[in-house]
C-alpha cells in the first residue's frame, strides 16, 4: 500500500477519501521526509497511521490532533525525538518506533494510559522515563538493541506486562520491582551484562515460563538455586511439551525453550 499515484490514477482526493472512510493511513516505503499535510488535515477520523520505512525526521506537534488514533507505526525512519504533546493521544494502544535515532523518551509518555504495546528497538535510548510506570495496560515492551544500562524501578507498576524484550543493551541487573509483574510470561535479556536477577522473580511471577539470558555473566548455578526454580522449570517443560508437535528442537544444553543462559 504505497503513497504514490498508482497506475490506475489514485489521486490525492481519492486517497484522502479512502483514509477518511477506513480510518487507516498507510504510506509505507514512500520516501517521505515529512508528514504529508493531507494526513495532518484528517484529525479525528484517523484510527491508524503507518509510515514505516520512510525518511521522516520529525513528528509534527500537530500529531496531538489525532485524539482517536489507536495505532501509530513509524518504524525505520530518521526520527530523533518525540514531541512532548504525544501524551495527548489518549486513545493510542500501539506505538511502534523501531529503527530510528531516538535517544530519550519524554516524561509525557506516561500519559498514554491506554497503551498496550510499545516497541522502540534499534534506537539509541540510554534510559527509560520513570513515568513508564503509569502505563498500567502495557502488555508488551520491546526496548532491544538500545544503550540501556538499566530498567526503571517504576516498571514494576506496569501490572499488565506479559512480555519484556530488552536484548542487546548494557543492563547489569533488574529492579526488584519486576517481581510485581504477576502476568509476566516472557523475559528476554540476551546480550547484556546481567550478573544477577531478583531472587524472588521465579517465586512471585507465577506465570513466567520463558527467560532468555544468552551472553550474560550470570551462571546456570545461580539460576537453579533461586527460590521457585522448580515451579518455573515445570512451567517451562509444560510449554515445551505443547510445542513438540511443532518440531521445536532444543540444544544439547536443553535450555533453548524457556530458560536460556
Amino acid at each position: 500500500m504505497g503513497c504514490c499515484v498508482s497506475k490506475n490514477g489514485d489521486s490525492r482526493a481519492s486517497r484522502v477519501s479512502r483514509w477518511k472512510s477506513t480510518g487507516i493511513v498507510s504510506l509505507r516505503d514512500c520516501k517521505l521526509k515529512i508528514f504529508p499535510n493531507e494526513v495532518l488535515d484528517l484529525d479525528r477520523s484517523v484510527r491508524t497511521i503507518d509510515l514505516t520505512h520512510n525518511k521522516i525526521v520529525d513528528i509534527p506537534m500537530e500529531i496531538s490532533k489525532f485524539i482517536n488514533m489507536q495505532r501509530l507505526v513509524l518504524a525505520d525512519n530518521l526520527i530523533a525525538r518525540l514531541p512532548v504533546n504525544l501524551g495527548k493521544l489518549q486513545s493510542l494502544k500501539v506505538l511502534i518506533l523501531d529503527g530510528n535515532h531516538i535517544t530519550t523518551l519524554p516524561d509525557e509518555l506516561g500519559l498514554l494510559v491506554r497503551l498496550e504495546r510499545l516497541s522502540i528497538s534499534r534506537n539509541s535510548l540510554t534510559s527509560l522515563p520513570e513515568t513508564i510506570g503509569s502505563l498500567r495496560n502495557l502488555s508488551l515492551l520491546n526496548v532491544s538493541n538500545n544503550k540501556l544500562n538499566s530498567l526503571p524501578e517504576s516498571i514494576g507498576s506496569c501490572f499488565s506486562l506479559e512480555e519484556v524484550q530488552a536484548d542487546g543493551n548494557s543492563i547489569k541487573d533488574l529492579p526488584s520491582s519486576v517481581c510485581n509483574l504477576i502476568h509476566l510470561k516472557s523475559l528476554s535479556l540476551n546480550n547484556n551484562k546481567v550478573q544477577e536477577i531478583p531472587q524472588n522473580i521465579l517465586k512471585d511471577c507465577k506465570v513466567l515460563h520463558n527467560i532468555s539470558l544468552h551472553d550474560n555473566p550470570i551462571s546456570m548455578d545461580q539460576f537453579q538455586q533461586m527460590e521457585g526454580y522448580q515451579a518455573f522449570e515445570a512451567r517451562r517443560k509444560k510449554k515445551f511439551d505443547k510445542q513438540i508437535d511443532s518440531n521445536v528442537l532444543i540444544s544439547s544444553k536443553g535450555l533453548d525453550e524457556g530458560l536460556d543462559l
